[in-house]
């Protein structure tokens, strides 16, 4: 369960970066109480500047989309695993057939073994599309305008998605352990009820 959860974060945080193009969303122009609330944060932008905004926002949305793809998929069937130990654990599936046990410890295993390395890809990804040049002329562009925010640096929900990655790499090698411990555990049981019971 702690699994599917911080696969669920995961996929919660990178879904922010895969939901937005950018700041500029020319919003201003629909009027109304839309410009009231929302038109004064990009009421520096028009004409010339405003289509520019758009592009570079547009241009690192796409220098960013397939990192946060792969992470929301990775997050995605991360958790429907996960999901799957747990109903195949409430259908008591590990104590009928031992043989599972074996089967989920060397998956996890292998998943944290094998999120490590795909951490240290997805950040370097992240990384390449925050040095971009595409990157630095928005960010140059917001700051001449007085917006803060736009900076070349990862945010909020890339840094969050890294933190539950990690955790979930320990929660992996965790169940890893406990499932290969409850094989032995069940096989004792099945093999001698009375001693592992304590009669």
């Amino acid at each position: 369960m702690l699994g599917a959860l911080l696969n669920l974060l995961i996929l919660a945080c990178s879904s922010v970066s895969y939901s937005s193009t950018g700041g500029y969303t020319g919003i201003a122009s629909l009027g109304g109480i839309y410009y009231y609330q929302f038109g004064g944060a990009y009421s520096g932008f028009d004409g010339a500047d405003g289509e520019k905004a758009q592009q570079l926002d547009l241009q690192f949305y796409q220098l960013k989309l397939p990192t946060v793809t792969a992470a929301m998929a990775y997050g995605g069937a991360l958790m429907a695993f996960c999901c799957l130990l747990v109903a195949l654990g409430a259908l008591r599936v590990p104590r009928h057939c031992p043989l599972w046990l074996l089967m989920e410890g060397s998956l996890a295993a292998l998943l944290a073994a094998a999120s490590v390395p795909a951490l240290y890809v997805h950040f370097r990804a992240l990384s390449a599309a925050y040095a971009s040049p595409v990157c630095a002329e928005r960010a140059a562009l917001y700051a001449s305008k007085g917006y803060r925010g736009f900076g070349c640096t990862l945010h909020g929900g890339d840094v969050g998605a890294g933190i539950f990655a990690a955790l979930g790499i320990g929660a992996f090698a965790v169940g890893a352990v406990l499932a290969f411990r409850g094989y032995r555990k069940v096989r004792q049981l099945q093999e001698k009820p009375a001693e592992v019971l304590g009669f």
